[in-house]
């Protein structure tokens, strides 16, 4: 049309100039902020833990977590961002924590002790708590009266800073501390951490990181009796199956694979063996097997998976290759070949209900989606801020690592989430993958909280870039007809600060 109307297409000028004051690149913060307010977060933190220093002043322990887990959202992945996010003079006006320093939060952190870092999973319980009674009832419902699954388990965070403390080289050679993580898989809730070196048995205090997260749980769900344990082979161990069955909780662990285990193999017989579910070329047998010291009802759950030759790699050390039987495990390659089939084998240990074909096809289907947690480890780690350690002392660590957790746990879970919660997510997946989301245009009749008073100064205010419509907190409104970006929009029911 412009060609018939003889018309050449307007092009966008492109100024340079100052930066504004006015302007921020982390609007979504005023989403952060508003979630935070409705649901108490950092009064919920500082009833749990108490104060952290003498004299009631300054910033407590809900404002140390908030404001990092704020600068995490916002994109920050070293402790200076803090001072990024200070200096940014419009941003500061909707985050959750104003004028939170570097210095001041490392100060902080270092106060806290071990009881006081436990405390913090009480307070998140009673966040989650409100978030429950926040979800539609039949949500709410299905969450904290339907199965409810712990999963546990363990990463690695690579450091370089020589002179880190409570850090340590892990088997493969790099420095690194360790979190050991708790999690409610059907919301992706942390419920209870830990922070270790890169030598940590996570076995010696997955007993414990369980009852604590037990505690975490909303009461609802605790008193379903639908609640079960998923680890994998690294806590194969008595321990924490015993602990599972004193708290009167299902368990499946992952079994080590172990010379007893491979002997089983030959008194199963071919009839015994059902196809799983939604994995090709994949069966599931039960074994009667209990090892000492464990729970007495505990039954061997094996699945084995059909494996073309070229499948398996000639490594001695390939994972896969360590999953053959032992006498197909040293074969070479052309002598595995003609070694008649090739299965991959799997063991778990669980007091699961698996007398019957379907409910042992059903618990190694419900097993196998364990790792889900691994997934929370891939996102708080890719271009996020649990890619590294930022500091040298542990509490600090500590801090930064529960910080993560907050800015990852979702506090509304994916499945039910509506509203500011997904622009949080969405500001943080676009932060992730390095692009600047659009600004927000606040009201310039509507002085922001902590603004001064009318007769004082201006504080600049938040202001657009770009297209109104295209921000994550701006998805009920829909811009006039026929009018340019950044006009004026139709106020959504859940966006009343637009204009």
């Amino acid at each position: 049309m412009s060609r018939i109307r003889g018309r050449k297409p307007e092009r966008q000028q492109v100024r340079i100039g100052a930066p504004d004051r006015a302007l921020t690149a982390n609007a979504g913060l005023a989403a952060v902020s508003e979630l935070c307010g409705r649901l108490g977060v950092i009064g919920a933190l500082d009833a749990a833990v108490g104060p952290v220093k003498q004299r009631d002043r300054g910033f407590g322990a809900g404002e140390l977590l908030t404001g990092i887990a704020a600068a995490q959202l916002a994109g920050e992945d070293f402790l200076t961002g803090l001072d990024r996010q200070r200096a940014d003079a419009a941003g500061q006006q909707i985050t959750p924590v104003p004028g939170l320093a570097s210095t001041t939060a490392a100060g902080l952190a270092r106060r806290i002790t071990p009881a006081q870092w436990q405390a913090v999973e009480a307070g998140l319980a009673v966040v989650t708590g409100r978030m429950l009674s926040l979800l539609p009832a039949e949500r709410a419902a299905a969450l904290a009266e339907g199965p409810v699954t712990i999963d546990l388990d363990t990463t690695d965070v690579e450091v370089y800073g020589r002179k880190k403390r409570g850090v340590a080289y892990n088997h493969q050679g790099q420095r690194a501390g360790r979190p050991h993580v708790a999690s409610w898989a059907e919301t992706e809730i942390v419920l209870a951490a830990d922070l270790g070196d890169g030598t940590d048995d996570p076995r010696a205090t997955a007993p414990d990181l369980l009852r604590r997260a037990l505690a975490a749980l909303p009461q609802r769900a605790r008193a379903s009796g639908r609640v079960a344990l998923r680890a994998d082979a690294g806590y194969f161990a008595g321990q924490l199956a015993r602990a599972a069955h004193d708290e009167h909780i299902s368990f499946a662990i992952g079994a080590k694979r172990i010379a007893p285990l491979w002997r089983l193999l030959a008194g199963i017989a071919d009839d015994a063996w059902h196809d799983a579910i939604g994995m090709d070329n994949a069966q599931v047998a039960v074994a009667e097997y209990c090892p000492d010291w464990w729970p007495a009802n505990t039954r061997l759950l094996i699945r084995r998976v059909l494996l073309d030759p070229e499948q398996v790699s000639a490594g001695p050390r390939s994972r896969r290759r360590r999953t053959l039987h032992p006498d197909q495990r040293a074969l070479p390659i052309p002598e595995l070949a003609g070694a008649g089939a090739i299965y991959a084998y799997s063991f778990i240990l669980t007091n699961l209900d698996v007398s019957a074909p379907d409910k042992a096809i059903a618990a190694e289907h419900w097993y196998r989606h364990r790792t889900s947690i691994e997934n929370l480890f891939r996102d708080s780690k890719l271009g996020a801020a649990l890619r590294h350690l930022p500091s040298g002392y542990p509490q600090v660590n500590m801090a930064w690592m529960s910080g993560r957790r907050r800015a990852r746990r979702p506090e509304v879970p994916r499945h039910g989430a509506s509203g500011p919660h997904r622009a949080v997510h969405h500001l943080q997946r676009q932060q992730r993958q390095g692009r600047h989301p659009q600004r927000d245009r606040a009201d310039p009749h509507h002085r922001q909280p902590g603004a001064g008073p009318a007769s004082g100064p201006a504080r600049p205010q938040p202001r657009a870039l770009g297209r109104h419509r295209g921000h994550p907190l701006h998805q009920g409104c829909r811009p006039e007809r026929g009018l340019l970006p950044g006009a004026r929009t139709r106020r959504s029911p859940l966006h009343g600060h637009c204009r």
